[in-house]
């Protein structure tokens, strides 16, 4: 199973890479996501438990997970090894690049033995959970660095 999301944010490298990396503060930027903690490690890098929504409509579907989370602020990079959860073996890469005035944020999640099922984990959960909200998260992320660039830009 893989999936892979993008945005154009119009904010500069460091910062969307801030925003990113910052994961425990990530529930005072996204509604969807309800708690984030680390079990060992911090700020940026550790063993990370994260909890979310994925909105059907009215209806709010819980869903968790725990990964080991290392950073590589040179090349504005993260890395995911989902260790615990329904994605246990999930690998995830965000990647930020210039791009013009802002930047390009990457997420890529890979998931080559999934515990579920191949016909689950490519049919169901790669499109209707992981896609879903890696997406909600870009857009999320995306709207809060591009507020606080123009609230330094004034």
């Amino acid at each position: 199973m893989y999936t892979y999301n993008e945005a154009y944010i119009s904010s500069p490298p460091e910062e969307v890479f801030r925003y990113a990396s910052e994961v425990e503060r990530w529930p005072e930027h996204l509604d969807h996501y309800r708690q984030v903690s680390f079990r060992t490690g911090a700020p940026s890098e550790g063993i990370v438990e994260m909890r979310a929504w994925r909105p059907f409509g009215a209806l709010r579907w819980p869903v968790w997970w725990v990964s080991e989370m290392s950073t590589e602020p040179d090349n504005n990079s993260i890395f995911y090894r989902h260790i615990e959860g329904v994605t246990t073996g999930m690998d995830v890469e965000w990647k930020v690049e210039p791009h013009g005035d802002g930047s390009r944020a990457v997420i890529m999640h890979e998931w080559k033995r999934p515990a579920v099922g191949r016909l689950a984990a490519s049919g169901i959960i790669g499109p209707t959970f992981v896609h879903a909200i890696a997406e909600r998260t870009l857009r999320g992320l995306k709207a809060a660095a591009e507020q606080n660039s123009r609230r330094y830009a004034r």
